[in-house]
């Protein structure tokens, strides 16, 4: 098999050389590029197609969230890590809805990084246990405007596809259906969640566990 290939997007250049030197200690790993911003992250992901990006959500120029959506749009194959000082529910849900695979704190212990490129690096999510806390706490409550039971299996099939930060034209490929016909089943499940965003449908998705957090 060949090696794991890893991005590393952060605008401080000590906290790219500890992950890199925490990849670089995996034989297995490598460090295929680096990036102080948005942009550079962005055109590095495009050059070397990572298999994990470890990407900072405060980046000058793009954010790690618009990064993020754009490399999910864009269809590569590169799962992103978010790694961030962000704590609130709102970045959180942000960056799940555009299609981030894991998010760590940099508050967190580094074995947590090392454990969420392992993760990702298998196909698998990963959430620091104190990112899991938060989204329990902050979503745990009832809100919603309407029952699951007002939902067709179609409807909650694309739910669970959005929350996982899929587009419009990658759930139409999925499930074999027209990109007309996903964004009609976006309108109505947004309407019965009571929504305006894809981050709300998140939210949505992993309070009545839809989704997964």
């Amino acid at each position: 098999m060949r090696n794991l290939k890893i991005l590393v997007a952060d605008e401080q250049p000590v906290v790219r050389q500890g992950i890199r030197h925490l990849v670089e200690a995996r034989p297995q790993w490598d460090v295929c590029g680096e990036a102080g911003n948005g942009d550079e992250a962005l055109a590095v992901a495009f050059d070397t197609l990572p298999d994990v990006a470890v990407m900072a959500v405060s980046l000058p120029g793009s954010n790690g969230i618009t990064v993020t959506r754009r490399i999910v749009e864009a269809g590569l194959e590169t799962r992103v890590l978010l790694y961030s000082n962000h704590n609130d529910d709102k970045t959180i849900a942000d960056g799940l809805a555009a299609g981030a695979r894991g998010y760590v704190l940099k508050s967190d212990n580094l074995e947590h990084v090392e454990n969420a490129i392992e993760a990702l690096g298998a196909r698998r999510k990963y959430f620091s246990p104190s990112v899991t806390e938060l989204m329990e706490e902050a979503w745990s409550g009832n809100g919603a405007n309407s029952s699951l039971k007002s939902f067709t299996v179609r409807e909650l099939e694309v739910t669970q596809l959005i929350a996982e930060g899929l587009s419009n034209r990658l759930i139409a490929e999925r499930l074999g259906r027209s990109i007309k016909t996903v964004e009609s089943h976006r309108t109505a499940v947004m309407r019965k969640a009571g929504v305006r965003s894809t981050a709300g449908l998140v939210r949505f998705a992993i309070k009545h566990r839809i989704a997964e957090a």
